[in-house]
């Protein structure tokens, strides 16, 4: 497929500082390549065999080795020990990516399910609104289901797309205090958009398996390659306990919980435009987006006093609090854009999609924004539980 592969290899120099410290980065082809550019002799970098991931059958992971003829070449990237750092330039971008695979697949699963969901007739609506059997679309379940695959994956998108404007304004803002402080922003967001959406998008495929009933488990209809193909997404560039351990590490921990706090202080300005609204929408959100928001600093708080005195306590809640503070962010944008469509509605601009973007912003903070109370209280009321088995008792 290629005349050559060029591969990021971290390795020690000879000398190099034990552990991390010690780490370097090179970049070692498949072929060496000679003074003209033309390739020359074969390197000492072999792939030993393929690995057989579940679902993934085009994948090109393998399991490579250096070394065994002899000894592979390597050119150092940069300056030696310094390999961790810049392999995490690259790291925090596939994150990224990883998160926004999460929410693409989720999209597409939702899309099966709307598919087959219209299609599908089954039994009599509860409400009598069809007289005989009618597609499985009209009971209310189903629309459950629906409603929370659409809005999980509207509000991962909206946070995404936010994340990746903090990226841009980051780099390109003419203002360096501007630039800082959405770098600052975009790296709190890193671990949410790939953390949460990424459990998000297994969550949504999995209901998209759900909606197919039976139907969900035969091959031919897809929804259960949509499920598998999502499951590696929260372990690829970091599980979603490294990502959690990231959010509770650096971006509470070090700085006492000030970054969480800003978020959280933005998000009760958007609280505040939404008190100025008289919609039945406007008012549900405000409520439960205030109550998230409250959930949210509570932990974080908590999560900062903790993390010095008892770091057990305050690392057994960092998925709940990973989950939590994506959940309000995601909730946060849905926020914004039910603002948005309102007022795109009452200047009568695409009726129909705008009331589409209201429903599914009541829908997420009345189904999804109220698991934060919940969350909330694992993470401060149930640390001490997560570690009191002995660990011989499991």
């Amino acid at each position: 497929m290629s005349e050559n592969i060029v591969h990021l290899v971290l390795a020690r120099v000879v000398g190099a500082p034990e552990g991390v410290k010690g780490i370097s980065l090179f970049i070692v082809p498949k072929f060496m390549v000679n003074a003209d550019g033309s390739l020359g002799a074969r390197n000492d970098a072999h792939c030993v065999s393929i690995e057989h991931k579940m679902g993934i059958k085009a994948s090109p992971t393998a399991v490579l080795q250096f070394g065994d003829n002899g000894g592979a070449i390597g050119y150092l990237v940069g300056q030696e020990n310094r390999g961790l750092e810049y392999m995490f330039i690259m790291m925090n971008a596939a994150r990224f990516g990883v998160g926004v695979q999460g929410i693409a697949i989720a999209e597409r699963a939702y899309q099966k399910a709307v598919g087959y969901a219209r299609d599908r007739v089954q039994s009599r609506p509860v409400d009598g609104s069809v007289a005989g059997s009618a597609a499985i679309i009209h009971h209310p379940d189903v629309r459950r289901m629906l409603m929370t695959m659409r809005s999980l994956t509207e509000g991962c998108r909206a946070m995404s797309l936010v994340a990746a404007a903090a990226y841009d304004a980051a780099h390109h803002h003419p203002d360096a205090d501007t630039r800082k402080q959405n770098q600052a922003f975009y790296e709190f967001m890193v671990p949410l958009v790939k953390g949460y959406s990424t459990e998000m998008s297994l969550e949504v495929t999995d209901l998209g398996v759900q909606v197919h009933g039976g139907m969900g488990f035969i091959e031919e209809t897809g929804a259960a390659q949509y499920y598998r193909d999502a499951k590696i997404l929260t372990i690829y560039e970091g599980t979603t306990a490294i990502q959690a351990n990231d959010l509770v590490g650096r971006k509470t921990l070090r700085d006492g919980a000030l970054m969480p706090k800003a978020v959280a202080a933005q998000i009760e300005a958007t609280e505040q435009l939404l008190a100025q609204r008289t919609s039945a929408a406007a008012a549900v959100m405000l409520k439960r987006l205030s109550a998230a928001r409250l959930a949210f600093v509570e932990s974080a708080e908590f999560i900062a006093g903790s993390g010095k005195g008892n770091p057990n306590a305050a690392f057994a809640g960092s998925v709940p609090y990973l989950m939590l503070a994506g959940n309000l962010v995601a909730g946060w944008q849905m926020a914004r854009s039910l603002m948005v469509a309102e007022d795109k509605l009452a200047a009568g601009e695409e009726a129909a999609f705008m009331s589409a973007k209201i429903a599914t912003a009541r829908f997420y903070a009345e189904h999804i924004l109220t698991r934060a109370g919940g969350l909330r209280d694992a993470i401060v009321e149930g640390a001490d539980s997560v570690t009191a088995l002995p660990l011989e008792a499991f």
